[in-house]
């Protein structure tokens, strides 16, 4: 009774993982557990079936690694070689004995006892699940094997569960770039952008970025967070910008009108999530340029001057969309003089648990000072790659450098 509640207990933890490398080594962790092994591994076949492609192991001592690095992967012969040609479950006694023995590599643990298991992913092979060193010193026995043949079936399972989960994710993901936009031809300007996903595969979301020529060398620029991290958030985005695409072709309105316009479209039309957002409008005047901006509960953009001084252009902010529509929303001007670049970005960009807000936009301005003088593409990939968030979040980015002088 103690192991059957032990292998429900393993596969329900097998089955709250959802990415593949977890869970292969949960099931070797796992069916250590079950059978009181010392050491566990399972092996992974290539499309063929005919070699392994991968091989996580588990129970080795640092050691052991590092004398093993060198030796690559298992290359299929002696009883592991047999466990791939002959995926019937094998129990054996006495390794050096049984006649596909083939030894072991220099700095290889000397095993005595092995179980292996074949694991299937709808009716094919898919790896092998070797076990070995009971902690008591007997050899696996036959309800050892019965344990852990249950254990291979509901892993096949899982493995086809996350691989199932991982291509949604991907095209999931494949679908929410495609909803962002080539930035078109913005001169006199140059502009650059650039979207990272977040690093936990589960957690899509709604970033997204856009600019706009306007006539008599205006642009229009945005920047928005849809909160939620799946497949909802990123329809979200996508109605709520394609609306703001068509509010801001009404040349009249400052910005904080057409946010107003776009809440209460918003509010009629549609049941979006709260969603931040920063729209501006960058325009001629004098030598320089003049930026106008209202901001909906987002996070300040970034200048940097020619000099490659940063700083953030705090302001108020107003709600986010979806709050009340009624109240107004501020509008904010800073002059722009040439050679300056505005980084408008998502909160995904410097969130982190274990720092404080203050602490990451510091330390972005830091960055944006250390590479600001590269060509604005390689200065949103440096921003991105280096960014001061815990990637939880995924992000956005979107650069406007004014025409020099």
């Amino acid at each position: 009774m103690d192991r059957l509640q032990g292998l429900l207990d393993a596969v329900v933890a097998i089955s709250r993982e959802v990415e593949l490398p977890a869970v292969l080594n949960r099931i070797v962790t796992t069916a250590m557990d079950l059978v009181g092994a010392r050491y566990g591994a399972l092996g992974v076949l290539n499309d063929s079936g005919e070699y392994l492609e991968q091989f996580i192991a588990a129970g080795l001592s640092e050691q052991e690694r590092a004398a093993l690095a060198e030796t690559g992967l298992p290359r299929g012969a002696g009883v592991l070689g047999h466990v791939i040609r002959h995926p019937e479950p094998l129990r054996v006694d006495d390794i050096s004995a049984h006649p596909a023995s083939a030894g072991f590599p220099p700095g290889h643990p000397r095993l005595r006892t092995l179980l292996g298991v074949a694991i299937s992913v709808r009716g094919k092979i898919y790896g092998d699940l070797y076990l070995s060193e009971r902690h008591d010193g007997q050899p696996f026995d036959a309800h050892d094997e019965e344990i852990v043949v249950a254990l291979a079936s509901a892993a096949g399972i899982a493995i086809e569960n996350v691989r199932l989960f991982e291509r949604v994710r991907v095209a999931a993901e494949q679908f929410q770039r495609l909803l962002l936009p080539t930035l078109p031809d913005l001169r006199p300007f140059t502009a650059a952008a650039i979207y990272r996903p977040a690093a936990e595969p589960s957690q899509l979301g709604g970033d997204w970025y856009d600019a706009i020529p306007l006539p008599d060398n205006v642009v229009a620029v945005v920047i928005g967070d849809v909160v939620g991290h799946d497949l909802r958030a990123a329809a979200a985005m996508a109605s709520t910008r394609n609306m703001l695409r068509a509010l801001l072709f009404d040349r009249s309105s400052p910005p904080g009108a057409i946010l107003t316009q776009l809440d209460h479209a918003l509010q009629t039309i549609t049941n979006n999530p709260l969603t931040t957002t920063t729209l501006a409008r960058i325009e001629p005047e004098g030598p320089g340029w003049r930026l106008r901006w209202s901001a909906a509960g987002h996070v300040p953009p970034l200048l940097l001057t020619p000099e490659l001084r940063a700083e953030y252009l705090i302001a108020e902010p107003g709600l986010p969309l979806g709050v009340d529509p009624e109240m107004p929303r501020p509008d904010h001007s800073h002059f722009l003089p040439p050679g300056a670049t505005v980084v408008f970005f998502t909160d995904g960009l410097v969130e982190h648990p274990d720092h404080s807000i203050d602490e990451s936009l510091n330390e972005l301005a830091d960055l944006a000072t250390v590479y600001g003088a590269l060509p604005l593409q390689e200065f949103v990939q440096a921003l991105a790659d280096h960014h001061p968030s815990d990637g939880h979040d995924d992000m956005a980015i979107l650069a406007l450098r004014t025409p020099h002088a």
